[in-house]
């Protein structure tokens, strides 16, 4: 669960054995509006979006599902915006806290919220050490270290998260 500014989000995801997404759900709840995204990946690396809005939705938020713009055709992962869990899957399925691995260029499909619009973002990650991970994404303007546990999650998320 995830609790924003004027909204709380549930969100359940799976991924494959070898850390790939296979699909997320996610349902955001404000005063007197609700809406839900289904991203799914295919067997083709295809993504597509089934979305549904209930109640008086806010005139500033852009409308959920795949913005028109995103080329998502590079698009291994997901990333839910604002949950520093999503960063676990490319992190495992790469390696980084297992060996030194050079900074490796990513397009993410990229989760706003609360709006629930997906956008292709960059991502960079790279390794520095068993416990640090080099965060970055021009698209959204991050450059940052992310503290993790052995498991691969985010126990520290600058100016976002930190576990206690």
């Amino acid at each position: 669960m995830q609790n924003g500014e004027g909204y709380r989000a549930t969100w359940a995801l799976e991924a494959t054995e070898n850390w790939v997404p296979q699909n997320v759900t996610v349902n955001v709840e404000g005063d007197g509006w609700e809406r839900s995204l289904k991203l799914v990946r295919s067997e083709q690396d295809v993504w597509s979006s089934q979305t549904k809005e209930e109640g008086t939705q806010p005139t500033d938020l852009p409308s959920p599902g795949i913005a028109r713009s995103a080329d998502l055709e590079d698009a291994l992962d997901y990333e839910l915006g604002l949950c520093p869990l999503t960063n676990t899957m490319p992190i495992r399925r790469l390696g980084l806290l297992e060996a030194q691995v050079p900074k490796t260029q990513l397009i993410m499909a990229w989760i706003d919220m609360p709006s629930l619009e997906v956008i292709a973002s960059d991502q960079y990650d790279s390794s520095i050490d068993s416990k640090t991970v080099r965060y970055a994404s021009g698209t959204r303007g991050v450059d940052i270290e992310l503290e993790m546990d052995s498991d691969g999650a985010v126990v520290h998320y600058p100016d976002l998260a930190q576990r206690v």
